[in-house]
């Protein structure tokens, strides 16, 4: 097979944020087959299955550019919406795709139940130098490495250009307290408009401000996980967040809801806190809005640079592959070539910032503006990007943090509890979670 080609050379120490055995329970390795390509002649079929924008053409235009391997896609529902549900019990009834994209979050959850395959046997030192030094972090675990990364996520925000005019906001938001001041603003000029949504369904926005913040809610002791929801940055980031929603100054609407899309579309809602990857997802969403929008630096607690990741994608090779060595070939082009970056990017529908920074000219070049006036987003991502704290960690149960986040959030959103009381349940959930798979806990 014709390895992808890696351009550059560059240090990067490695980050383990847990380690196999007693940390992560059952972790896997790899299938023992790296066999290039049958015996046969014929080319190795590789079954993929994902959900991220632009996936449909990155898949046809490597089929289209190799002989020796051929991809067979299956789009899913997006992880959160069924798509690790259906991964799960695929991977327990034996007949999971060879490769499949897993977000940052969930990946630890994977490596415990032991679901995917080590594959640092075939990551280089020169294709680990490739990626942002974050996205490493976050997918090396036990010093071994887990996925390849395909895009860094950094908290952008994107707002209404018009409606902030009308409501006397000459520039975007700062800081949250500018953030706060501006929501009054312009629902004293439109009573009927909101600054942004709070998702009671999503967690990760609010973990990615959590993030931002400073907060560290999973590391390592000896050979146990500590888990600290309780934190004075963690505090902070509720406290604002109720008080927010208590002042009526942003709505309480489910993710990409037609509630959601609807209030955008009319102007009731006039700011989105999301990610790089939002760019492209309000772009093919409100197409009669285009050149009404512009996108902004998150707001932060004292206005200089910071932020976490609101999701962001990985290539993961399922346990069960005999496939190994081909599947990290497709991952490879898929992530780090101009070819595969510029197939997912010109679909139109993707705006997503490369985890290999080299490609960022490529994806800027391929990602039409017109929707923004013609902002340069990728400028505005990479400082974002360059911002993003290099002390987070993801813990090995994030699907029990998240249900009992989103279980919370949604009486929050009934007036019933409080985002402060949901951050301690999740605490509680996600420590008898790693109890109950036999992992050691502190904290």
């Amino acid at each position: 097979m014709s390895a992808a080609p890696i351009r550059r050379r560059r240090p990067l120490a490695l980050t383990a944020v847990a380690l196999c055995g007693s940390l992560l329970a059952a972790c896997s390795g790899g299938s023992g087959d790296d066999a290039a390509a049958p015996g046969d002649g014929k080319p190795v079929t590789l079954t993929f299955w994902g959900w991220a924008k632009g996936t449909k053409e990155v898949v046809a235009a490597f089929n289209a550019s190799h002989k020796d391997i051929r991809v067979r896609f299956e789009e899913i529902p997006s992880g959160a919406a069924g798509g690790y549900a259906k991964l799960s019990n695929a991977v327990k009834a034996g007949n999971a795709p060879d490769v499949f994209n897993v977000e940052y979050p969930q990946l630890p959850d994977f490596v415990s139940q032991g679901a995917v395959q080590d594959i640092s046997r075939y990551v280089t030192d020169d294709l680990r130098a490739a990626y942002m030094p974050q996205a490493v972090a976050l997918t090396t675990l036990g010093g071994a490495q887990w996925a390849l990364p395909l895009d860094a996520s950094p908290q952008v925000f994107h707002y209404r250009k018009d409606l902030f005019r009308k409501a006397g906001i000459t520039q975007p938001p700062r800081t949250w307290n500018e953030f706060r001041t501006d929501a009054r603003k312009l629902k004293k000029a439109e009573p009927g408009a909101r600054i942004a949504t709070f998702f009671p369904d999503d967690p990760s926005t609010f973990e990615a401000m959590v993030w931002q913040a400073g907060a560290r809610w999973f590391g390592t002791e000896g050979d146990s996980w500590k888990v600290d929801f309780g934190g004075a940055q963690t505090d902070k980031v509720a406290d604002y967040w109720q008080k927010m929603i208590d002042d009526d100054l942003v709505r309480v609407q489910t993710s990409f809801s037609q509630e959601w899309t609807s209030s955008l579309q009319k102007g009731g809602t006039a700011g989105y806190l999301g990610a790089a990857w939002g760019g492209g997802v309000l772009a093919s969403t409100l197409p009669d809005a285009a050149g009404k929008w512009a996108a902004a630096p998150m707001p932060t607690w004292d206005g200089s640079a910071a932020g976490g990741m609101l999701g962001g994608t990985t290539f993961a090779v399922s346990k069960d592959s005999k496939k190994t060595k081909a599947a990290v070939e497709f991952a490879t082009w898929a992530t780090t070539t101009p070819e595969g970056i510029k197939a997912r990017i010109a679909s139109g529908t993707s705006s997503a910032y490369p985890a290999d920074p080299d490609l960022v000219p490529v994806a800027k070049a391929a990602f039409s503006t017109g929707f923004y006036g013609g902002q340069d987003l990728y400028a505005l991502y990479s400082a974002a990007a360059a911002a993003i704290r290099k002390d987070w960690t993801w813990g090995p149960a994030m699907g029990a943090t998240n249900t009992a986040l989103k279980d919370s959030f949604a009486k929050v959103a009934a007036g019933s509890s409080t985002i402060s009381l949901a951050v301690r349940g999740a605490q509680r959930a996600t420590v008898a979670e790693l109890r109950n798979r036999g992992l050691k806990v502190t904290g």
